[in-house]
């Protein structure tokens, strides 16, 4: 059977499955928007992330974007309030604020989330760490 091609691009990968099927099960409303605003707003840190972060006009803009789509949903207070500052952190250039904002949203979403979803933000913070 023959090899790999050598000019085949690597298959890529989604780094949050469990956050992903988490807003697709939970219930219309606020576990679900809880949900889908977590994983919005780990998918803008993770892109502030090395080795290949996205450049950043980009971050910024797409940051802009989650500050507005998170201002039509219904989450609580607390919860909002750190989605709300990783949102802002991912569109910066100071990784330790994108780490900060992402302690925090793990702790104010945890009893929301699975522990595979937990985890896969856990991760993110690892990698941002460098």
């Amino acid at each position: 059977m023959p090899g790999q091609s050598p000019y085949a691009l690597a298959t890529p990968t989604f780094a949050f499955p469990a956050l992903a099927a988490l807003a697709g099960r939970a219930p219309m409303g606020g576990p679900r928007e809880t949900a889908l605003a977590t994983l919005i707003a780990a998918r803008l840190a993770h892109e502030s992330a090395p080795p290949n972060p996205l450049a950043t006009p980009a971050r910024r803009a797409r940051a802009e974007a989650g500050r507005l789509w998170l201002s039509s949903v219904t989450v609580p207070a607390a919860i909002r309030s750190a989605i709300a500052r990783l949102v802002d952190a991912s569109g910066g250039n100071d990784p330790r604020a994108v780490i900060a904002a992402l302690v925090k949203v793990t702790d104010v979403t945890a009893p929301h989330l699975s522990r595979s979803a937990r985890f896969e933000l856990d991760r993110l913070g690892v990698r941002l760490a460098g």
